[in-house]
């Protein structure tokens, strides 16, 4: 289960929900995009952050894919939006696993926080994407490669593994002054089907190519 904003990139809300995360090893997993409300608790202090480089932001560009070498991640990205219920989507449990793109948050590069979302686990598939994203450390490089060509290179700032009952909703989601990204996927203990925590990747542009 990953918690999202609701329309908050879109509307500056911050209802908080969680959604499916694939952390089932049956055919008995949550479906993809179904949640039920969840109570909002106080947001924690924002992540250390590493100094700021100038770095120009991007023009808008949807993400196609996702590279992160220091766990191995090379992937394809797919766009997600909201399930009729108002939840967001997340990439379909399948053995092609993939991540997914928050399409109502900024593309990589744009000021904002442009989120991205992955399983840690799909089922009876295995091993997600984002199955060893809380190996990453601070100054870990991640890269988004763009439809238009360019790519954006963001540095890994903060790691943080947090109670879903505790996500930190205005840390994730909030404005920010320059481009950021955030990675999420499910980790921690298991409750039956379900993954106690969040893992979130908080990271900044460090820096573009083909721009």
């Amino acid at each position: 289960m990953i918690p999202r904003p609701g329309r908050a990139l879109a509307t500056a809300a911050l209802a908080v929900l969680l959604v499916g995360c694939g952390g089932g090893q049956g055919d008995g997993d949550a479906a993809p995009g179904r949640a039920a409300p969840a109570t909002a608790t106080a947001t924690a202090a924002p992540p250390e952050q590493a100094p700021a480089k100038s770095v120009r932001p991007l023009a808008r560009s949807v993400p196609v894919g996702l590279r992160i070498p220091a766990i191995g991640v090379d992937t394809p990205v797919m766009d997600l939006g909201l399930a009729a219920d108002g939840t967001v989507e997340v990439p379909p449990v399948t053995d092609d696993d993939r991540a997914g793109w928050y399409r109502h948050s900024p593309t990589p590069g744009q000021t904002g926080p442009s989120v991205l979302l992955g399983h840690v686990t799909v089922g009876r598939y295995g091993d997600g994407v984002f199955r060893h994203l809380a190996r990453l450390h601070r100054g870990d490089r991640i890269e988004t490669r763009l439809r238009n060509g360019t790519a954006a290179e963001f540095t890994v700032t903060a790691v943080r593994t947090v109670e879903k009952a505790d996500f930190p909703t205005d840390d994730v989601y909030g404005d920010v002054a320059g481009p950021e990204l955030r990675l999420i996927t499910c980790g921690g203990p298991r409750d039956g089907q379900e993954y106690r925590d969040n893992v979130v990747v908080f990271a900044e542009l460090s820096a573009t190519k083909g721009a």
